[in-house]
């Protein structure tokens, strides 16, 4: 499988990708931003992951620096898609993997079936 063809899902933080690395049944590039990035370090990510011409998933945490980044990220990657954790949760690393899973999955990303 060619880099172009692997999705992508962006998080901020380590924990994040660990978190989500483990409930996946796909070849997936998991990038973290290290919460919020300026507009240069940006432009280089999309770049240097090729994010213009693949199927790009943002996934952040529901608090106000998540969905400041998330902001930043829709307007560099208008065609990357949403996905949202449960706002009682607040963080993607404190969301119970069933429910990641879910939300995963509704994005049309597989996910191990031990997970759901």
């Amino acid at each position: 499988m060619s880099m172009q063809e692997k999705k992508v899902i962006i998080v901020e933080g380590r924990t994040d990708r660990d978190k989500v690395a483990k409930l996946l049944n796909e070849e997936v590039e998991i990038v973290c931003t290290n919460g919020t990035i300026n507009v240069e370090r940006l432009e280089n990510l999309i770049e240097m992951y090729h994010m213009d011409h693949r199927d790009v998933f943002i996934l952040v945490d529901e608090d106000n620096a998540g969905k400041k980044l998330r902001k930043q990220l829709s307007k560099e990657l208008p065609h990357a898609a949403h996905i949202f954790i449960d706002k009682s949760y607040r963080e993607v690393a404190a969301t119970p993997e069933s429910e990641l899973a879910v939300a995963l999955v509704s994005s049309h990303i597989l996910i191990n079936p031990n997970y759901l």
